[in-house]
């Protein structure tokens, strides 16, 4: 009987404060064959701390290609491999989708061991609707391909969410509020988890000032959260959605016509079931 497939473990590490390292992501590091990092100075400093001493595989975004058959062969001869990245949950913005690709690709069982994220703690703490919210990573770089990408998210409803430079955020903040309108709300979140985290909130065109003006703004690891464009903005058609509300009422019932006609028209299942409670004021209220 052969030798069973090996494991590959994808490990969320602290964004900033140890606190955060979960039992079981301690016990997965300490126990891994080798642990493939994107800067294995950075997680030899964090295996110091936790007193857990295991040999590192160098995967960055580099040398992925190169290092991956390398890596799916240890895994297919038995091996454990935990895959982490500087901070938080590898693979947002960070190296590692190449291995696991491959990995499943070659009947490899990959594990996650969840924990931090910069993502859904900024959101947590940014106060803007989270229901439902997109990634968009670093915006780009250069002007013209940041200018571009905010202009295609003009009319996105859900939260926008973006990491960002310290040296690029006052010009991307200037970019969103141009390419978002002034007004909309926003949340800058610095250096989360870690003894100076700072949580800016305003509408684009205040924290693009604030940017331009304070020092401190401009240091650190920072995440965009930017509430997304209003319903109006994105072309409702509120002749369609009473038509189809009529409709549907009058063979469903109100929370599953409120279903439906939201999937058909774009509206909020909260909207169309408002409506439908206008027409029939007997209807129940909605629950969850």
């Amino acid at each position: 009987m052969g030798k069973p497939a090996g494991r590959l473990q994808v490990i969320a590490t602290p964004i900033g404060n140890m606190g955060d390292v979960s039992a079981r992501a301690r016990q997965a590091l300490e126990s891994a064959t080798a642990i493939a990092a994107e800067d294995t100075r950075h997680t030899g400093m964090l295996l110091h701390a936790l007193g857990i001493s295991r040999p590192l595989l160098s995967l960055h975004a580099h040398n992925e290609t190169q290092r991956v058959p390398e890596i799916v062969a240890r895994l297919a001869a038995g091996e454990t491999i935990a895959l982490v990245s500087d901070a938080g949950t590898p693979l947002l913005s960070d190296p590692g989708y190449e291995l696991v690709r491959a990995a499943i690709e070659a009947g490899i069982e990959v594990e996650a061991i969840p924990g931090p994220s910069a993502i859904t703690t900024a959101l947590a703490v940014a106060g803007l609707p989270v229901s439902r919210f997109c990634f968009e990573g670093f915006p780009p770089a250069k002007e013209r391909e940041r200018r571009a990408l905010i202009s295609e998210l003009a009319d996105e409803p859900r939260t926008l969410v973006f990491f960002e430079a310290p040296h690029r955020i006052a010009a991307t903040l200037a970019d969103l509020s141009a390419g978002l309108g002034n007004e909309r709300r926003a949340v800058v979140a610095r250096e989360l988890t870690k003894a100076h985290e700072t949580i800016y909130r305003g509408t684009l065109a205040e924290l693009a000032a604030k940017a331009r003006a304070e020092d401190n703004f401009r240091r650190g690891e920072i995440t965009i959260v930017v509430a997304g464009a209003a319903r109006a903005a994105v072309g409702i058609d509120t002749a369609l959605l009473r038509r189809t509300v009529d409709l549907l009422s009058k063979e469903l019932s109100p929370s599953r016509a409120a279903a439906i006609a939201a999937q058909l028209t774009g509206a909020t299942r909260a909207e169309a079931y408002a409506l439908i409670q206008q027409r029939s004021p007997s209807a129940p209220p909605e629950s969850d």
